[in-house]
């Protein structure tokens, strides 16, 4: 019976926590039906007979479950380009940006690098003011980047507001005794970087490296107003497409079985496109959610 006394040391709750916990708990639950509703509404629907979902009946599980949807998803051919296009935006544009911003947050993470301040104003100008979307594109059709894949991963190529984050990282959380023990050995900067800065703030790393691929995942205007090539549109153009314009995929390019699909069950394939077209952030979500807390709280310090 000892084992289930209570500590009478304890502190107990007052009447005001104990009201303050049901109110947080009360606002917790309504935040995550608002949110996560939609989200099992959506899954419900691209395993719901197109009937159903024209009907209105579908409000939490799947009616008539069928994977007719995802069957013409898996069929359709300009899917699977727009994904491998997708894909490789998402690889090759993130590590781009990773590279860009450790380069540039490192030195200026540095106390001794000559000009500091001159460039950490010159950073924040360019976070304040931008050229603008005509000029971008006067000054990327010149470079003939127009209509091919570098206008997609060298458009923000650097976040400053990512590399302000990773700058503050490196500064924060690596006493400059290392760097300096590292030197005595023979170190320069480049092995200090790869060998100190980068493994001690894999925390960091990795969620700057779920910020850039989330954004390069799910950008479709950027694509919009460089690519007019077909076989270069990411996911998200498809995606779109499809979404706003209802019946806008080409005859040509599905069979008269799916057209006859596509006629019957339009809202079924667009439900089904985007559960497909999310799978990829959440998993990438999971690889990196041990280090999201702990990385996303450093930008919170100042320095």
């Amino acid at each position: 019976m000892a084992l289930f006394k209570k500590n009478p040391n304890k502190i107990k709750d007052t009447p005001g926590d104990r009201a303050l916990q049901v109110f947080c708990t009360i606002i917790i639950t309504i935040l995550l039906l608002i949110v996560g509703y939609p989200v099992v509404y959506v899954i419900s629907s691209s395993f719901s007979s197109a009937e159903a979902i024209q009907s209105g009946r579908v409000l939490f599980l799947p009616i008539n479950p069928t994977l007719a949807g995802y069957k013409f998803v898996f069929n359709y051919k300009t899917v699977w380009i727009g994904y491998r296009n997708s894909l490789f935006y998402t690889v090759f544009g993130t590590i781009i940006n990773m590279v860009l911003s450790i380069l540039m947050a490192y030195p200026l993470s540095k106390s001794d690098l000559p000009l500091k301040g001159f460039y950490n104003k010159l950073i924040v100008v360019t976070m304040l003011f931008g050229a603008g979307m005509i000029p971008n594109f006067i000054l990327k059709s010149k470079l003939g980047l127009v209509d091919t894949i570098w206008a997609i991963l060298l458009s923000g190529a650097v976040s400053i507001h990512n590399t302000m984050i990773i700058r503050t990282s490196f500064k924060t959380s690596i006493p400059n005794e290392l760097y300096e023990a590292a030197k005595i050995d023979g170190a320069n900067d480049f092995r200090c970087l790869t060998s100190i800065a980068i493994p001690l703030s894999k925390a960091t790393l990795s969620v700057i490296t779920l910020y850039y691929a989330v954004a390069h995942w799910n950008q479709y205007f950027t694509a919009m107003i460089y690519l007019r090539n077909k076989n270069l549109f990411p996911l998200q153009i498809f995606l779109r497409t499809i979404l706003t314009a209802g019946q806008s995929i080409e005859a040509s390019s599905v069979s008269e079985s799916m057209q006859q699909q596509l006629a019957d069950g339009t809202q079924q394939i667009k439900y089904a496109l985007i559960v497909i077209s999310t799978v990829p952030v959440i998993l990438l979500y999971f690889i990196v959610q041990k280090y999201f807390k702990k990385g996303v709280m450093v930008g919170s310090i100042k320095g």
